[in-house]
C-alpha cells in the first residue's frame, strides 16, 4: 500500500469543527472566483496544513474540472469529506458558503431601497462588473479549454446554436454534441494519470449517489403538476446546478433561464445580483441565495433563499462523491478524456454566448457604459487586482457618469 510520510502528510482523519474553522477563514477571505480559490486551497490546506499530499489534491482538482458543478466548492466538499468523513463534508460546504450567502441575502433585502438617480446608477455599475468579469473569465477560459484549433471550432459552433436559438433547451444540446465533437476532434487529448485515493467508502456507495443524481435530475421535472411552487423553484435551481459544466461564471446562463424567463426575478435584478456576487468571497454559486430571497410572494425570503441554495448546490456534491471511487477507472480511459475536451469547449461557446446576451445587451447603453466595463476587464486582465476593485470602479464610474453627463 502507498503511504506519505509525515512531512509531505499529516493524519488523514480530522474533526468537523477543524474543517468548519479552516473553511471559515477561506469563505471570509477567498475573493476572484474558482481558479483563485484553487490557489487559496493549496496554500491554506496542503502547504500550511498539509491536509493531502499534492498528488492527492491534483487528483481531486481533476474530479471536480471533469464533471458538472460548481469546481471550487465541490473540491472543498471532497477534501472536507477526506479529512472528517461526511460530517467534515458538510462542515466544508456550510463554513465556504456561509459568509457570501448571507451577504448576497442581505444585498436582496436591501434592493428595493436603493431608488433615486444614484442608485440607479449604481445597480447599473453592477451590471458593467458582470460584463467585465464574464468577458475575463471568457478570455481565461478559451485559453485554457480552447488551446488548438479543433476545440476553437467546437467552441464557436456552440456559441452560434446558442445564439440563434435562443432556447434553454439547446444548452443541453451543445454540451452533448460537444462531447461527441470531442470523441471526433480531439483524439491528441491524453488521459490523466489518477493514483489511488483513501475512501471511509466503496463503490456501492458511489453508484447510488450517482443514481439520486439521475433520479431526481429525471424526476423532478415530471412531479412539478403534484408540488407547489417551491418545488419548481427547487427543481429549476437543481436543474441549473446540474448541468453546469466548469463552473463559476458557466451558471450564469442556466440561472438566467431559471429565474428570468418564467418572470420570477426581472433581467436587471439577475445583472445586479450577479455584479454584487463579484464583490463578496466564496463561491459564486451563492447567487442563488439572493435569487431566492428575490422570488416572488411567499416564496420569496429566507426560505426561498435556502431552498435555491441547498438546490444549486446538491447536484454537484452528489455527482463528486459518487463519482470519487471510480474515478481511478475513468480517468484511465482515452475515451472520456476526449469527451471532456469536447464538452469543455461546448461551454466556452455557451459563456461566450450569454457573455452577448443577456450581459452585454441589458448592460451597455452607449459608448461611456462601454468604457467604463473597458477599463474594469484591463484591470482583471493587465492588473490582475480583486473583482472587489472592479466592482468599487464600475460603480463609482456609473454614478459619476450619471450625475456628471
Amino acid at each position: 500500500m502507498h503511504t506519505q510520510s509525515t512531512s509531505t502528510r499529516q493524519n488523514s482523519s480530522g474533526s468537523a469543527l477543524e474543517v468548519f474553522l479552516a473553511f471559515l477563514k477561506l469563505g471570509l477571505t477567498s475573493f476572484g472566483g474558482p481558479i483563485a480559490h484553487i490557489g487559496y486551497f493549496h496554500r491554506e490546506l496542503i502547504e500550511r496544513r498539509k491536509w493531502l499530499s499534492e498528488s492527492e489534491y491534483a487528483q481531486l482538482l481533476g474530479l471536480c474540472q471533469f464533471i458538472p458543478g460548481p469546481a471550487s466548492s465541490q473540491l472543498g466538499f471532497v477534501i472536507g469529506l477526506m479529512r472528517g468523513g461526511w460530517a467534515g463534508a458538510v462542515a466544508a460546504f456550510i463554513a465556504f458558503t456561509l459568509p457570501s450567502a448571507l451577504l448576497l441575502f442581505g444585498f436582496a433585502a436591501l434592493l428595493p431601497q436603493i431608488s433615486g438617480t444614484v442608485g440607479d446608477a449604481a445597480i447599473h455599475g453592477l451590471k458593467l462588473v458582470a460584463l467585465a468579469v464574464v468577458a475575463h473569465g471568457v478570455l481565461g477560459m478559451t485559453r485554457q479549454l480552447c488551446p488548438d484549433s479543433q476545440r476553437a471550432t467546437i467552441a464557436m459552433f456552440a456559441a452560434v446554436a446558442v445564439l440563434i436559438v435562443g432556447q434553454a433547451w439547446v444548452q443541453l444540446l451543445v454540451v452533448l454534441v460537444g462531447g461527441v465533437a470531442g470523441l471526433v476532434l480531439c483524439r491528441k487529448v491524453l488521459p490523466v494519470a489518477a493514483d489511488s485515493l483513501t475512501l471511509g467508502y466503496g463503490t456501492t456507495l458511489g453508484w447510488v449517489l450517482i443514481g439520486a443524481f439521475v433520479l431526481l435530475l429525471i424526476g423532478l421535472p415530471l412531479i412539478l403538476p403534484l408540488g407547489g411552487s417551491l418545488l419548481a423553484v427547487f427543481e429549476g435551481f437543481y436543474r441549473a446546478g446540474a448541468l453546469v459544466f466548469g463552473g463559476g461564471h458557466v451558471v450564469l446562463p442556466l440561472l438566467e433561464e431559471t429565474v428570468v424567463n418564467p418572470g420570477w426575478v426581472s433581467q436587471d435584478e439577475f445583472l445586479a445580483g450577479y455584479g454584487a456576487a463579484q464583490a463578496v468571497p466564496g463561491p459564486m454559486f451563492t447567487l442563488a441565495a439572493y435569487l431566492g430571497a428575490r422570488l416572488p410572494g411567499s416564496d420569496g425570503g429566507a426560505v426561498g433563499s435556502m431552498i435555491a441554495l441547498s438546490a444549486v448546490f446538491l447536484p454537484g456534491f452528489l455527482l463528486v462523491a459518487g463519482v470519487l471511487p471510480l474515478w481511478r477507472s475513468i480517468m484511465s480511459r482515452p475515451i472520456a478524456a476526449r469527451a471532456i475536451a469536447g464538452i469543455n469547449a461546448a461551454v466556452v461557446g455557451i459563456l461566450g454566448a450569454a457573455l452577448y446576451d443577456p450581459v452585454w445587451t441589458s448592460a451597455v447603453l452607449g459608448p461611456v457604459d462601454v468604457a467604463i466595463a473597458l477599463v474594469g476587464f484591463g484591470l482583471l486582465a493587465s492588473w490582475r487586482v480583486s473583482a472587489l476593485l472592479v466592482v468599487v470602479w464600475c460603480i463609482a464610474a456609473s454614478i459619476a457618469s450619471a450625475v456628471l453627463l
